[in-house]
């Protein structure tokens, strides 16, 4: 049995990283469901990513998004973080809500429409170099609805012409990381739709572009942890955002439609070397209907369980398992892991930092959400596209 000792001291050192846009508000293409206390302001949502780490002691980076979190000075917004624990994570970029974009941003059949797309880019690596984030995050809503309707093949050209520029201006300590998503908006075809389509264009540009895996963008049945395992024996595994999914693209807390996916995906991580700040861990999740706060604690508290188990399977045992072809026996051990109740084992993580055994109930306990439903009254609400 792994030592828990090992574990604990792996544990101690994990970091999550939490977005912004999930402290604002957010819902369907139906309907947006405001809460009372949402930020209003960049700051006011440093500020409650701030008490996620407070309680969990492993959330020490926010990855901002450009337009919604745009300010007059970046610098300053930085040290406002770092005032409060933090530091700037991914600088996530926005190629998808204007309407020059209708038909596509770098890979649209104009070479104006990609033009304002690039400097968009750009734009958010000039904010990496004010706010000294390493990671520059890239979602192309770019495809297309009908057969015919572009070449796809000059598409995939535009759409490398496009990263090569960005990547060309990337700082000598700063990551692109390019993510994919198999489908919506575009219904035809996607122009990133998978990892195989992201590792190629990675590939070909350098050391310094690497694929995002979301755990929601996927069809079902996809084995992700063979992705996973494969993006880190090829040097090409840059980020997780992690959410959970029933049908689609939900963005529902991770762990909770399947927690057993999330385990395996990170035990692959281990496995592959991949619990490193070379892989960022991040959330991506909206919620719409739950106190956000407290579900973005306990989103890192399941982040942090998954991986807990993890570190607790026998790696001796399952490689004996697997090499003298004990079929049974092999899944008897990454079973014997996974059904592991590593609540007290966190506990007892938490209490040697420091840290209230109980995020969720210090979180309740602190008042900060009265707090801020009372004093964040007036102005407007930040949500999707704001």
């Amino acid at each position: 049995m792994t030592e828990f000792a090992a574990v604990k001291a792996a544990l101690k050192t994990q970091a999550v990283e939490t977005p912004s846009w999930a402290y604002g508000n957010s819902g369907t293409r139906f309907k947006v469901f405001a809460q009372p206390g949402v930020p209003r302001t960049p700051q006011e949502k440093i500020d409650d990513a701030a008490k996620v780490h407070e309680f969990t002691g492993a959330a020490p980076t926010v990855a901002l998004h450009i337009p919604w979190d745009r300010v007059e000075d970046y610098a300053a917004l930085a040290k406002h973080a770092e005032e409060r624990g933090l530091t700037v994570g991914a600088i996530n970029s926005n190629t998808f809500q204007d309407d020059d974009y209708r038909l596509g941003s770098v890979c649209h059949p104009e070479a104006a429409v990609r033009r304002k797309a690039v400097d968009h880019l750009l734009e958010c690596v000039d904010i990496m170099d004010a706010t000294g984030s390493r990671d520059l995050k890239l979602w192309f809503a770019d495809g297309t609805n009908y057969p015919g309707q572009d070449d796809l093949h000059a598409r995939q050209d535009r759409l490398a012409e496009a990263l090569s520029q960005v990547y060309d201006r990337l700082g000598e300590n700063q990551r692109m990381l390019l993510e994919y998503k198999f489908f919506e908006p575009a219904f035809y075809a996607t122009d990133v739709p998978d990892w195989g389509t992201a590792y190629a264009h990675c590939l070909k540009l350098g050391p310094k572009a690497q694929v995002v895996v979301d755990t929601g963008h996927h069809a079902p049945g996809t084995n992700i942890e063979f992705i996973v395992a494969t993006l880190l024996r090829e040097g090409k595994l840059g980020a997780f955002d992690f959410n959970s999914r029933f049908y689609a693209d939900d963005d529902l807390m991770v762990g909770a439609a399947d927690p057993f996916q999330l385990f395996r995906i990170m035990y692959e991580v281990i496995r592959g070397g991949g619990l490193s700040p070379d892989v960022a861990f991040m959330l991506d999740q909206c919620h719409n209907i739950e106190a956000k706060i407290p579900a973005i604690i306990r989103s890192v508290m399941n982040v942090q369980e998954a991986t807990a188990k993890a570190l607790l399977v026998d790696r001796a045992a399952l490689a004996a398992a697997q090499q003298s072809g004990d079929v049974l026996a092999a899944n008897a051990v990454v079973m014997d892991a996974y059904n592991t109740d590593v609540r007290p084992l966190l506990a007892e993580v938490r209490a040697e930092l420091g840290l209230d055994p109980d995020p969720v109930g210090a979180y309740h306990r602190s008042g900060w959400g009265e707090r801020i439903a009372s004093e964040r009254v007036g102005g407007m609400q930040a949500g999707w596209g704001a």
